[in-house]
C-alpha cells in the first residue's frame, strides 16, 4: 500500500510521509523490517535479483525496506537524487571519500576538520597511495594553489567543528570542478534545513545522522547524498563489498527523527541565538562565535550560504584549559559529552577530547584554543540554560 503523495507538498509534510510504503496491514507508523535476508519465489528469481534485473531486496547489508525509506526521505529533504545510509557518520565520510579515489590520486581538504575526518585524509589515505594537501579553508587562493592534475576529491565542513569557521562552498566547488575534481561537504553543523551544499555546487554531502537527525541520543548512523550515478555506482560497490551497513532498527529511529527535525532544530537555533546574544559581552567570555550573529567574521558569507544560524556556539572562556574545566564542571543542567545536536544541551572541551591528538600549534591553526568550549544547545527552556551558563561562568 503506497502513501498518497503530491509533488508540491511542503518540506515539513514530506518529512512525515516521504518514503513510506505500507504493508497490507495498513500500519500508521513505518514498518520495521528487522531481518537479515529475504527469500525468493524461485532460483531464477534470486539470480535476477542479484543481476539487478528484478526489483526487490536480497540482503540487508545491501539494502532493506526500512533503510530504503529513510534514504528516500532524507534525499527529499536534501534535494538529492539518491542517498545511502551507513552505520555511523564516520563510515559515511570514509566511504564517500574512499570510493572516489585510488592509488596515485590526490585529495585537498580544509585544515579545520573534525579530528576523525582529518585522520582519514591525513593519515589513512596515504597508506594506500593517496596523497593529501590541507589548506586554510576560507582562503580560496590556497584551494587553487593546492590543485594538481591528479587531484580527484576535495573535502570540507562548513561551519567547521568546533570553531564554527565558514567556507565558501560555491567558490571551492568552482575551483574543484575546474581542476576535474569533486567536492564533498560535511554539513552536520548547518543541518539539511539551513544549508544546501548540492545547490551551491557540491557533488556529495555527508552527515552524521547521530546528531540532529536522531537528535535524541538514541542511536548511531550516517548518510551520503549525491547523484544517482555516484550513489548506485562507485559508492554502492564500496558499501556492498566492505559492509559499513546501518541496522534497520537504527534506520527506523532516524526515519522517525526526521518527522520532528524542523521543530527541534528551529527551537534549538532560537535558543542558541538568545544565549549567544546574552553571553557575548560577559566578562569571563574571551570570545564567542555564533553563525547567527552579525559580528561573525564571515557574516556576509553566512547570509549568502545559509538560511538559518546553528544549534552550536563556540565559547572561549578566560583562564585557558583550567578556566574551561572550572566552567564545565560547574554546570548543573548542561552535561559534558562529545555528542551534539541532541535534545539535551551538551558541552565539550575539544582540545582535550575530539581534537586532543593534534599538537597545540595545529589546534591553533584550526582555531581551537585551550579555553574553547563547544556548546550544543538543546530543547530546555532558554532561561534555565542561561542561568546555568552564567552561574558556571562565575566560577571561572
Amino acid at each position: 500500500m503506497t502513501t498518497h503523495r503530491r509533488p508540491d507538498y511542503q518540506l515539513e509534510t514530506r518529512l512525515v510521509h516521504e518514503g513510506q510504503e505500507r504493508t497490507p496491514y495498513g500500519e500508521t507508523s513505518e514498518a520495521l523490517f528487522l531481518t537479515q535476508g529475504f527469500v525468493y519465489e524461485s532460483a531464477e528469481s534470486a539470480e535476477r535479483r542479484f543481476l539487478n534485473e528484478e526489483p526487490g531486496f536480497s540482503y540487508t547489508r545491501y539494502s532493506n525496506p526500512t533503510i530504503a525509506a529513510f534514504e528516500q526521505r532524507i534525499a527529499a529533504l536534501e534535494g538529492a537524487e539518491a542517498a545511502r545510509a551507513t552505520a555511523t557518520g564516520m563510515a559515511a565520510v570514509t566511504a564517500a571519500i574512499v570510493s572516489q579515489v585510488q592509488a596515485g590520486d590526490h585529495v585537498v581538504a580544509a585544515r579545520a576538520l573534525f579530528g576523525s575526518c582529518r585522520w582519514v585524509v591525513e593519515d589513512f589515505l596515504p597508506r594506500f597511495g593517496v596523497s593529501c594537501t590541507l589548506v586554510d579553508g576560507p582562503n580560496l587562493d590556497e584551494w587553487r594553489q593546492a590543485m594538481r592534475p591528479e587531484t580527484k576529491a576535495c573535502l570540507l565542513e562548513s561551519p567547521s567543528n568546533p570553531s564554527l569557521e565558514m567556507i565558501d562552498i560555491a567558490g571551492v566547488a568552482e575551483i574543484a570542478h575546474a581542476a576535474g575534481a569533486t567536492l564533498t561537504v560535511d554539513n552536520v553543523f548547518a543541518t539539511p534545513l539551513f544549508q544546501k551544499p548540492l545547490e551551491l555546487g557540491a557533488d556529495v554531502v555527508v552527515y552524521s545522522a547521530t546528531k540532529h537527525i536522531d537528535g535524541q541520543g538514541r542511536c548511531l548512523g550516517g548518510v551520503i547524498l549525491s547523484t544517482t550515478e555516484f550513489i548506485e555506482g562507485p559508492l554502492q560497490q564500496f558499501l556492498r563489498m566492505t559492509g559499513p551497513s546501518i541496522s534497520p532498527f537504527n534506520a527506523w529511529v532516524l526515519l522517525k527523527g526526521l518527522e520532528t527535525l524542523p521543530l527541534r532544530v528551529e527551537r534549538q537555533t532560537q535558543t542558541a541565538g538568545f544565549l549567544a546574544d546574552s553571553l557575548y559581552n560577559h566578562p569571563k567570555v574571551r570570545r564567542l562565535t555564533y553563525p547567527g550573529r552579525a559580528d561573525h567574521p564571515q557574516a556576509e558569507l553566512i547570509r549568502r550560504q545559509m538560511i538559518g544560524g546553528s544549534t552550536m556556539i563556540a565559547i572561549e572562556v578566560e583562564g585557558g584549559r583550567d578556566g574551561a574545566f572550572r566552567f564545565m564542571n560547574a554546570l548543573k543542567l548542561i552535561r559534558i559529552s562529545n555528542n551534539l545536536g541532541d535534545a539535551k544541551s551538551l558541552v565539550t572541551h575539544p582540545s582535550t577530547t575530539t581534537h586532543q591528538r593534534f599538537a597545540p600549534e595545529l589546534r591553533a591553526e584550526m582555531g581551537i584554543f585551550d579555553g574553547l568550549v563547544r556548546l550544543s544547545v538543546g530543547l530546555e527552556h532558554q532561561q534555565d540554560l542561561l542561568n546555568d551558563l552564567t552561574e558556571a561562568l562565575a566560577r571561572v
